[in-house]
């Protein structure tokens, strides 16, 4: 085909379709994500402590191989043995059937029935010719029903009724002939597999002997794991470690708790060795500003000392406030804290300050804490609330695992966006507030690390009452 110059040739491809490749992972995802969406609610009701996910572990893989022994039974043995003895009594009955159609005679009847009874373990009795009770309820599970039904249909094939619901240890078959009633009684043994009771038995006792083997076992296993927790816990909350905590277990969780108290004594050290060190500073600045106040006292009564004196009390506040923040009190030892008392002195204090306080407490008022730390962090934040409001409000919530204490003022409070500026160390808010306004700006700083060491923290939020809220929440 020619084309003309200058013309431009229209083409249409077929269009391009999904590669195979493509197109089973695209499937492959589809399977992904759908089996992590059956999943994850599952995940989230899980169990979420060690110990009851590790029994899970052990339990679950145990009834799922029970459960499928079971059905694998009672397909392969039960419910074939049940229907090879459900076969030959619906035998013995058709033959026994075939004797009556060949003998009618009532004395050969007696005779019929001394056989089967003798050879085939079976009661028969001849009836008059009336009409088959009703069918009963069968119970939903009834295997010898069903097996027994159909052995008679195929073997016998006259109208029947069995009963194996009326007395536990006989079945009872009428089947009707032309002129009688053929009632059979026989034992339920002779036509049903009856040792699953034994066999559930001994299942159910094995899986139960081995889940108590399997949960000492893991308690022995997870204890160290739980224990090793709790000292790091406490270590976080700057209170001593456990007596009877020491290396044990598996050789994991050994190294692993091994690990955790050359840490311990290694960071013990370094705060020995800062402690040590700033308390060496803080002598020499103190010898400094002893040679200042002896100077001062000996100046000459007319001199202007009142500044320098001033000067010399900030500088002491400032020397004390630096060494209360890099000493920190991870030394101190853990006792019992008076909330409440210790409310009713900062309300005290408030009045005298011309500050009206109010607080109260929910649950029980005492404290295990390190009682000297947690004092220096509730005293610096009320002090704060008690500088920039004319009102505040304390209150706490004792639970069984948190305590929770606010502190609300009335004060110009603080903007949101320097929520966390108030709290790094030597920060001052000239425009809104700060924590001393002739300090250092140690004050939060030194609060926040003491509920940190306390395992907790603190928080800033906008109060009801205008100003600054500070929740301060420790676990217990």
């Amino acid at each position: 085909m020619s084309v003309e110059p200058g013309t431009r040739q229209e083409t249409s491809d077929p269009p391009i379709g999904r590669s195979p490749g493509r197109l089973i992972l695209s499937v492959l995802i589809a399977i992904r994500e759908g089996w992590r969406r059956f999943w994850q609610p599952i995940f989230h009701r899980l169990p979420k402590r060690l110990y009851a996910r590790s029994l899970i572990i052990v339990i679950a893989p145990m009834l799922i191989l029970q459960s499928v022994v079971a059905l694998v039974f009672m397909e392969r043995h039960w419910s074939r043995v049940t229907e090879m003895l459900s076969d030959s009594v619906s035998q013995e009955i058709a033959a026994i059937i075939d004797l009556i159609e060949a003998q009618p005679n009532t004395a050969d009847m007696e005779r019929i029935s001394q056989i089967a009874r003798e050879r085939f373990n079976l009661q028969v009795e001849l009836l008059p010719a009336t009409p088959l009770p009703s069918t009963t309820s069968k119970p939903f599970f009834s295997l010898l029903d069903s097996v027994l039904s159909e052995r008679i249909e195929d073997n016998i094939g006259l109208p029947f009724w069995i009963d194996t619901v009326g007395q536990s240890r006989f079945v009872e078959i009428r089947i009707a002939l032309d002129d009688a009633v053929l009632r059979v009684v026989t034992n339920r043994n002779q036509a049903y597999a009856n040792n699953s009771e034994i066999f559930i038995f001994w299942m159910v006792g094995a899986s139960i002997v081995l889940i108590a083997v399997a949960v000492i076992f893991l308690r022995q296993q997870i204890r160290p794991i739980q224990q090793l927790a709790a000292a790091a816990e406490s270590f976080g909350k700057g209170q001593p470690m456990p007596p009877e905590f020491r290396p044990r277990g598996a050789e994991e969780v050994r190294r692993a708790s091994l690990a955790f108290i050359q840490m311990r004594n290694r960071i013990e050290r370094q705060i020995e060795q800062r402690t040590a060190m700033l308390a060496g500073v803080s002598h020499d600045l103190r010898t400094i500003l002893t040679r200042f106040k002896l100077q001062l006292a000996l100046a000459a009564e007319d001199t202007d000392t009142e500044a320098l004196e001033r000067d010399v009390a900030d500088m002491q506040t400032m020397l004390e406030a630096y060494l209360d923040f890099a000493r920190g009190d991870s030394e101190e030892a853990v006792a019992p804290f008076d909330l409440a008392a210790f409310f009713q002195t900062m309300a005290n204090e408030a009045k005298l300050k011309g500050c009206d306080a109010v607080w109260h407490i929910e649950g029980d008022p005492q404290l295990i804490v390190r009682p000297i730390a947690f004092g220096r962090m509730l005293h610096n934040v009320v002090a704060n609330a008690m500088r920039h409001g004319e009102r505040i409000a304390l209150s706490a919530t004792h639970s069984d695992k948190t305590v929770t204490i606010r502190i609300d003022d009335d004060g110009p409070g603080v903007s949101p966006d320097k929520y966390e500026m108030i709290f790094r160390p030597f920060t001052r808010l000239d425009d809104a507030r700060n924590l001393d306004q002739s300090g250092t700006g140690l004050g939060l700083s030194i609060a926040r690390d003491i509920a940190r060491s306390h395992g907790g923290d603190i928080h800033l939020d906008e109060s009801r009452m205008g100003g600054l809220e500070v929740t301060i929440r420790l676990p217990l």
